[in-house]
C-alpha cells in the first residue's frame, strides 16, 4: 500500500480489521502508530508502535475508529494534527464534518465512510464521502485503505451517508434476523436445527453471490425460480402481500434506522 505514514485511533473490532487488511496488504509496521487505551492480546503481539507520544509524527494519514461517545476525547487527543498536512479519515458513526472542522479547523481534510462487519472477514463494503477539502487523490488513498477490509462506493453528499447507515451499516442485522427466522420456521416444519441452518446459511451465501455475479438483476433471478402454481409462488404470496409484505417491512425497517442516524448526527 502506497502509504507512508498512518495513525489508528481506536482499535477495536473494526479498527483491528483495517489493520489486519493492511497488514495483509503489505503496509509497514513501522509506518504506523495505534492509540488504543485498552489493546487486545492480538494488538499487543502485533508489534507496532502503541499510545506513544505523536509530538514529532506527523501521519499522512489519522483514521478514526472509535465509538462516537468517545469522538470528542479523541479529538482532543490529536488536535494538533490540525495544523499539519494530515488527512483525517473517519469511520465514527453520525459524526458530521462539522464537528471534525469546529476542532481541528475548517481547513482540514477529512473522509467520512460507513463499513459494516463483514469488514472483519474481508467482506464488507464501506461507503465514503470527502469534505470540500479533500482532493481527488486524497479520496482515492481513503478508498484504498477501506477497500483493504472489502468493497467501496464513493457519494456526493455527506447526507446519504444516514441512509447507507440504515442499508449496509445495519443491513447485515436484517440478514440475521432472516437467518434466524427462516432456520424457526424450517424446524416448526420438522427439520432438525443444524440441517436448518446449514440449508439456511448455505442458501443466503448462495443467493447473495448468484445476484452478485449475474447479469440479469434480483426481480428477474426471483422469477426465475418461482414456477406458477409451483412451491415458491406459494410462499410468495405471503412475502410479497402489497399491504403487509417484506416490501413494506423492509422500508420501514430501512426508514426507522435512516431516522434514527440522522437524530444522532444532529445530536
Amino acid at each position: 500500500m502506497d502509504i507512508k505514514s498512518l495513525l489508528l485511533v481506536g482499535c477495536g473490532k473494526m479498527g483491528s480489521a483495517l489493520l489486519d487488511g493492511w497488514l495483509d496488504r503489505g503496509l509497514p509496521k513501522d509506518s504506523m502508530r495505534i492509540i488504543e487505551p485498552f489493546p487486545s492480546n492480538w494488538l499487543k503481539s502485533q508489534n507496532i508502535s502503541l499510545n506513544p507520544t505523536l509530538d514529532d509524527f506527523e501521519p499522512d494519514y489519522c483514521v478514526l475508529a472509535v465509538k462516537p461517545q468517545l469522538i470528542d476525547e479523541a479529538l482532543g487527543q490529536i488536535c494538533h494534527l490540525g495544523y499539519r498536512k494530515t488527512i483525517f479519515v473517519s469511520i465514527v458513526a453520525g459524526t458530521r464534518f462539522q464537528k471534525f472542522e469546529s476542532i481541528l479547523g475548517d481547513h482540514i481534510s477529512v473522509v467520512r465512510a460507513m463499513p459494516n462487519t463483514p469488514a472483519a472477514i474481508g467482506k464488507g463494503i464501506s461507503a465514503l464521502v470527502g469534505n470540500g477539502n479533500v482532493r481527488s487523490e486524497d479520496l482515492q488513498k481513503a478508498e484504498l485503505l477501506l477497500s483493504a477490509v472489502g468493497d467501496t462506493v464513493r457519494l456526493d453528499n455527506e447526507d446519504l451517508l444516514d441512509v447507507v447507515t440504515g442499508v449496509s451499516g445495519s443491513g447485515p442485522a436484517y440478514v440475521f434476523n432472516l437467518i434466524e427466522t427462516m432456520i424457526k420456521a424450517a424446524v416448526e416444519e420438522g427439520l432438525d436445527a443444524d440441517v436448518a441452518e446449514k440449508l439456511v446459511i448455505s442458501t443466503v451465501i448462495g443467493a447473495g453471490e448468484l445476484a452478485r455475479q449475474s447479469n440479469d438483476p434480483p426481480s428477474q433471478l426471483r422469477i426465475n425460480v418461482t414456477s406458477p402454481k409451483g412451491t415458491t409462488e406459494a410462499g410468495l404470496k405471503y412475502l410479497m402481500n402489497k399491504e403487509n409484505g417484506l416490501e413494506q417491512l423492509i422500508a420501514r425497517t430501512i426508514g426507522a434506522a435512516v431516522k434514527r442516524s440522522r437524530e444522532l448526527g444532529n445530536g
